[in-house]
């Protein structure tokens, strides 16, 4: 799986030794985010609402100073020849801060997962069984250039019950900083530890090493960003991880496929974000429908500037338009087998012809990282048959990959999307920030 452009934020098995005074100062800080975390486990579901309601307000009233701060990161991101993608990651004006502080206040809105009870049961000897949620404890956090993440990552943990140490990078110090002295202050006008959120980003990669080597002081480590820095910290780590992958997304357009709704949906999934994970990256088409519906997307996409790698069927249906000048505007190129791994990030798209859906199952299953794919279809028995077979976290019917969000799905925000089939699934919400303890009520009861 390859990506353009990842910020380098671990190290990558470059034998960098781990300097034992980081070591030592990141778990004292994990051992206090511990600490503050004791209390905010038990706190109400209205005081940590009040936290919430408190952060989003101050991150409005101090949305220009975080915006400043942002617009010195983005300026040496530029000077470092930083991928486009990875800038608009990066961007975090005033709009956007108020759409965060937003996402903040539906995290708020959110049910409590914290003291639900997950199932229970009476057993034969009269003792009493419930299995409730309950936080996770310290989680770690280490993402790549994206200052929301910081923001939707604390209001996650402190709704369910957590503290969290955060790694986000260089590109971004200025803005994580700025955003965090704002949380901080917060956390601390509501009674609680500013410990609660916290970063290693004083320490630099030596920090994100140390996370990594913290088992007994952080409970969770998620990482999220390019493809390379993933795939560090799922093969360093001695925390435990939850992988949120990379996002080589599919969309197939069936022979049934309502053709004139494909337009939209491939070019809305293509282009309104190329810098994110649930953007499409592969576009597969039934030979059914090949002829018919190729020339349509292409000057669809070649109006957006979108690059195409493609392969031979589809090269001599599109370059065969026009008495074979093909579509004015288009860069249509050979795809080479690197490209059906690939998430770009960027307006290209790689095209493929398939001789049935079968075919497209085999190839998606075959090269997709496991975030989300998309299938074009009205013949209900293909919509069953592509949902059930596909084997990744969310499987969109008829609609835009866009939507494979939490904001969108309705949890307020999201940790990440999880890639994995452990634990948690898709978009990370407050119930994958739990996990669960059994209580057993007993009136004397011993085991014969």
């Amino acid at each position: 799986m390859t990506s353009t452009a990842s910020i380098s934020t671990v190290p990558m098995n470059n034998g960098d030794s781990l300097d034992p005074q980081v070591f030592a100062s990141v778990c004292a800080m994990a051992s206090l985010a511990s600490k503050a975390q004791q209390p905010l486990a038990k706190a109400s579901t209205e005081a940590k609402n009040e936290l919430l309601i408190g952060i989003a307000e101050s991150l409005v009233e101090h949305a220009q100073e975080i915006e400043s701060a942002n617009e010195l990161d983005v300026q040496d991101a530029f000077a470092s020849g930083m991928d486009e993608g990875l800038i608009d990651r990066l961007r975090f004006n005033i709009e956007r801060i108020a759409s965060t502080a937003q996402g903040v206040r539906d995290v708020a809105a959110q049910p409590d997962p914290i003291g639900e009870v997950v199932r229970g049961n009476k057993m034969p000897n009269g003792m009493r069984l419930t299995q409730v949620r309950v936080p996770l404890g310290v989680v770690g956090m280490i993402y790549e250039a994206r200052p929301n993440v910081t923001v939707d990552v604390a209001s996650l943990a402190l709704k369910s019950g957590n503290a969290v140490l955060l790694r986000g990078g260089h590109a971004a110090k200025r803005t994580n900083a700025a955003t965090l002295k704002v949380i901080g202050a917060v956390i601390a006008e509501h009674g609680f530890d500013p410990a609660l959120v916290a970063t290693v980003d004083g320490f630099g990669r030596q920090g994100a090493t140390a996370m990594m080597q913290a088992r007994g002081y952080i409970d969770l480590l998620v990482p999220r960003g390019g493809a390379g820095l993933i795939k560090a910290v799922v093969q360093q780590s001695k925390v435990p991880v939850i992988e949120t992958g990379s996002g080589n997304v599919h969309i197939y357009v069936d022979a049934s496929g309502n053709l004139d709704e494909a337009v939209p949906i491939i070019l809305n999934a293509k282009t309104q974000r190329i810098s994110v994970c649930n953007s499409a990256e592969k576009l597969l088409v039934h030979r059914d429908v090949a002829e018919r519906f190729l020339p349509v997307i292409a000057k669809a996409l070649a109006l957006a500037d979108v690059v195409l790698r493609v392969d031979e069927s589809t090269y001599d249906i599109v370059s065969g338009l026009n008495n074979g000048s093909g579509v004015d505007g288009l860069d249509m190129q050979h795809a080479v087998e690197e490209d059906w791994d690939t998430e770009y990030l960027a307006l290209k798209m790689g095209v493929k012809v398939v001789d049935s859906m079968q075919e497209a199952i085999d190839h998606i299953n075959a090269h997709s990282t496991g975030h989300t794919e998309a299938i074009i279809a009205e013949d209900y028995s293909a919509i069953e048959e592509f949902t059930s077979a596909v084997d990744s976290a969310v499987i969109m019917v008829n609609a835009s990959t866009r939507f494979t969000d939490g904001g969108m799905f309705g949890l307020g925000a999201e940790l990440g999307i999880s890639t994995q089939k452990m634990h948690a699934r898709g978009p990370m919400g407050l119930q994958e920030l739990t996990t669960t303890k059994w209580i057993a009520y007993g009136t004397g009861q011993v085991r014969a």
